[in-house]
C-alpha cells in the first residue's frame, strides 16, 4: 500500500470518526477523504504543490 492509499484511507476513517450520520457526514467524509488523497499524493512525490495552486501559463 503506497502513501496516496493510506493517506485516502486515513482522511475517511477521521471522517466517520469526526460525523455521526446524514448527508452532511457524508461531505464531510468526502472532504476529508480528498484531502487525506491529496496529502498521499504529495508524499508519493505524485503531485507537487504547484499542480493545485499554480498559474494557468503552466497548463
Amino acid at each position: 500500500m503506497n502513501a496516496t492509499q493510506t493517506g485516502l484511507i486515513a482522511g475517511l476513517i477521521l471522517g466517520v470518526a469526526v460525523t455521526t450520520g446524514g448527508f452532511t457526514a457524508f461531505l464531510v467524509t468526502l472532504a476529508v477523504g480528498l484531502i487525506g488523497f491529496a496529502v498521499g499524493r504529495f508524499v508519493d512525490g505524485d503531485m507537487e504543490f504547484g499542480d493545485l495552486f499554480g498559474r494557468g501559463k503552466d497548463r
